[in-house]
């Protein structure tokens, strides 16, 4: 009798946790190259975006959710719908809790949602454990173990992981690979990710702005990417993608703090996320930044429509 190959296993995993959990480190230590948007501040990642994990016998999409929260505004109550569609909708969901941070009443909020969706498997994923020894890294598997009993359902795997060091990367990749169904690869080889373009863009110039002001402004700016489009005339060796974007802030008065003294923080901005677009695109990049005011855009279900959301 010879034995049969494995069959080929593919599907779809996300990553959820709070703000800071290593959610989008972890995609991209796993895909191996920069496709979510990491920053140290929640609400950041607002699109889909995933990132897709080639390998002989399996295929793995990470689609990356906003993060849930409970709602403050309409925007708030949008993403946490778009969660919740994104859970029924995936394989496997891994919920991020950092080891060295304590179990708190937002992880204990997600786990309760999680508990809810009855049928997608659950791994939880203990993240950072560079940051922890072996005693503190132990008593936190413990204490995410009890955490699914005492909401009633059972993790189908606890893995330790550092997408820093690297650590257990590819143990949970084989793990969650384990927890899809079989079928063909969903996509192919050459793709990392099938976020369109303008959105990855928009995201890196979103990051960019970010950067400086967060303390001022947490997350009322959206960008919007009006076009990109080949500058005509160049020689075939020298092409430019000419890109015009719109950063929309709420009100006037953050206008001076996302253009800074003398317009220094959007040049900035411009030269900052110029450099990544380069790099995700492989072509050099004209960018052409404004700065306007979509009166409290968070609100507004045109503007958010229009913005996107």
């Amino acid at each position: 009798m010879s034995a049969h190959p494995p069959a080929h296993r593919s599907g779809f995993a996300c990553f959820v946790g709070r703000p800071n959990a290593g959610k989008s480190t972890l995609t991209n230590a796993l895909v191996g190259q920069k496709v979510a948007i990491t920053s140290n501040r929640p609400q950041t990642t607002r699109h889909t975006v995933r990132g897709i994990v080639h390998r002989p016998d399996a295929q793995l999409v990470l689609v990356d959710t906003p993060g849930l929260h409970k709602p403050r505004t309409l925007l708030g109550e949008r993403l946490n719908d778009v969660v919740r569609t994104t859970w029924a909708e995936v394989d496997v969901i891994g919920f991020c809790l950092p080891a060295d941070q304590k179990v708190g009443p937002g992880d204990t909020f997600i786990a309760r949602e999680l508990a809810g969706i009855r049928k997608t498997p659950k791994v939880a994923v203990v993240t950072k454990t560079d940051l922890v020894d072996p005693k503190e890294l132990a008593a936190q598997l413990l204490v995410v173990d009890k955490l699914g009993r005492d909401l009633g359902f059972e993790w189908a795997e606890i893995v330790p992981v550092s997408a820093v060091s690297g650590e257990q990367v590819s143990l949970l990749a084989d793990l969650l690979v384990k927890l899809l169904p079989e079928g063909p690869a969903l996509y192919a080889e050459g793709d990392l990710t099938d976020e369109p373009e303008q959105v990855m863009v928009a995201e890196l110039i979103r990051e960019a702005a970010l950067e400086g002001v967060r303390d001022e402004l947490p997350h009322s700016i959206a960008v919007v990417v009006e076009e990109m489009t080949p500058r005509e005339g160049r020689p075939a060796d020298r092409p430019l993608l000419d890109v015009h974007a719109n950063l929309y802030i709420e009100r006037p008065s953050q206008k001076g703090i996302v253009i800074g003294p003398k317009g220094a923080r959007l040049r900035d901005v411009g030269t900052k996320s110029r450099q990544q677009i380069e790099a995700l695109l492989g072509t050099p990049v004209f960018l052409d930044l404004h700065v306007k005011v979509a009166k409290d855009w968070q609100r507004d279900p045109k503007q958010l429509r229009r913005l996107g959301f």
